[in-house]
């Protein structure tokens, strides 16, 4: 073994401050106690006695998912890790001799908040925060949708057809422990020819500040147009909506109008009728903003370990994936929080 000063937890500490990681400023900037009353509904029936372990601090069990998220990491690898790694433990504040929740618990927290519908609540909570803090959406808004690959099931044909009918195959309700594993909400779809199999994160960011503002999690069959009323934020302080042509036809555009926004869709082809030069190069300047939203589901990619769902069921898939939308955004706080002010700003 190396010499103890080497080691000391304190050095490491200071030193892992010093290179400003991504989890201590995260734990520096974040107003985590914010969450912390949505998070206690989970705890608020009464305890029997007073026996027993005291139930372990639910701000903890949340940065966990937090860290799960940023990750892309399944239950027993975060635990794992969170005793590993001790920019995960900062990150919780344990030290090396306290107890890190299992991935029993985390799972079971997870199931809690699902349960109890709180990750939207928890989402809501910090759009509002951004408003106070000065960050409300501005520049109009950008809708898209990001298809959310699960594993492949492996059903014959008629297993297929009696799940696309919405019923559940009368041979797996007599295998408990087989149906746990079937995922009976996901959905096949066709994307530029290819098909893809899952869900989809229907979101709205606005342009300014790239945050997500809305969103809606759903089967992948479901068309990109059909969730976008549920998208609209009317919190905005431009009308601008922009669009892929997913969402363009002309009740859709006559609709928004009447609704006071502003338009930005992409046009398509159609068979026989290309696009004129003229409407290439009006969605070539449509998608100068539009394409802003890519990098959002760029950075799910990029930074925060995929879009893959590790899990089984809508409900599921809609709070995996509520939580990462709220990371998303966490991250995006922090990154913006320590940027240096724009040279018009520095004589305010």
């Amino acid at each position: 073994m190396g010499q103890q000063g080497f080691w000391d937890v304190k050095d490491r500490q200071q030193k892992l401050e010093q290179k400003k990681a991504v989890l201590h400023r995260l734990n520096q900037l974040v107003p985590w106690e914010t969450f912390r009353p949505i998070l206690m509904q989970i705890q608020e029936k009464p305890r029997k006695s007073g026996a027993g372990r005291n139930p372990t601090d639910v701000l903890l069990l949340f940065k966990m998912l937090v860290l799960q998220k940023l990750y892309n990491i399944s239950d027993e690898e975060l635990e794992y890790q969170v005793n590993d790694r001790l920019s995960f433990m900062q990150f919780l504040g344990l030290g090396l001799e306290d107890t890190v929740p299992d991935a029993t618990t985390v799972w079971l927290f997870r199931e809690q908040l699902q349960q109890h519908g709180l990750v939207e609540a928890l989402f809501e909570q910090f759009g509002t925060y951004l408003q106070w803090a000065g960050y409300a959406a501005k520049d109009g808004q950008i809708v898209d949708a990001t298809l959310i690959p699960v594993p492949k099931q492996r059903n014959t044909r008629e297993e297929n057809q009696t799940i696309k009918q919405g019923a559940v195959p009368a041979e797996w309700q007599d295998q408990p422990h087989k149906l746990a594993q079937k995922d009976v909400d996901a959905r096949w779809t066709k994307k530029n020819g290819t098909s893809h199999y899952g869900y989809k994160n229907h979101v709205s960011s606005d342009v300014g500040f790239k945050m997500i503002r809305r969103y809606i999690v759903t089967e992948a069959s479901v068309h990109d147009s059909q969730v976008l009323g549920e998208l609209l934020d009317a919190d905005n302080s431009d009308d601008g909506l922009w669009a892929d042509s997913a969402y363009l036809s002309v009740l859709i555009v006559e609709v928004l109008t009447l609704m006071g926004f502003e338009p930005h869709i992409n046009e398509r082809a159609y068979r026989n009728r290309p696009l004129s030069e003229e409407q290439k190069a009006a969605n070539r300047e449509r998608s100068k903003t539009r394409a802003k939203v890519e990098h959002v589901f760029g950075d799910f990619v990029t930074s925060m370990g995929g879009k893959v769902v590790r899990s089984i069921g809508l409900a599921r898939a809609q709070t995996q994936l509520g939580l990462k939308n709220l990371v998303y955004n966490l991250k995006r706080f922090v990154y913006l929080e320590t940027q240096p002010p724009a040279s018009g700003e520095l004589a305010g």
